[in-house]
């Protein structure tokens, strides 16, 4: 199978244990930026972009885009779908709207996957900065 350039896939956020557990050490915390700043995508899907697992990618919605690391999902397949779980780098790529409901829309979000080997995920501090130039 040749490898794509990029996917077009489906984002789901949610909670996932890691990232309960990794803000209970606090926001800042090597734990909890490790839990947050990853996508599960289907292997599949990873072989059709031609990487292995821990290869970092760029993923883009028309709210943001931002560089993650892919892991391989365990949890069955799901060709198209790629799972971030919350946190500062789901919250770049899904609408900031509320709709008067208190949380945006997290999930069945249209976004692009491409490689991004050569760029680095960025820290919490920086991804913050870049958001909202604070």
């Amino acid at each position: 199978m040749q490898a794509k350039s990029k996917l077009l896939v489906t984002l789901v956020t949610g909670r996932t244990i890691e990232q309960g557990v990794g803000k209970e050490q606090g926001k800042t915390s090597k734990e909890y930026v490790e839990s947050v700043s990853i996508c599960f995508v289907d292997s599949e899907d990873l072989k059709k972009l031609g990487i292995k697992e821990k290869t970092n990618v760029l993923v883009s919605t028309k709210y943001g885009s931002v560089v993650i690391k892919a892991l391989r999902s365990l949890c069955g397949s799901h060709p198209g779908v790629i799972f971030v779980p919350y946190g500062p780098w789901a919250n770049v790529l899904v609408c900031p709207e509320t709709d008067s409901i208190g949380m945006p829309s997290m999930k069945g979000i249209p976004a692009q996957i491409v490689p991004a080997v050569d760029k680095p995920i960025l820290s919490l501090k920086m991804l913050l900065k870049r958001q909202f130039g604070k």
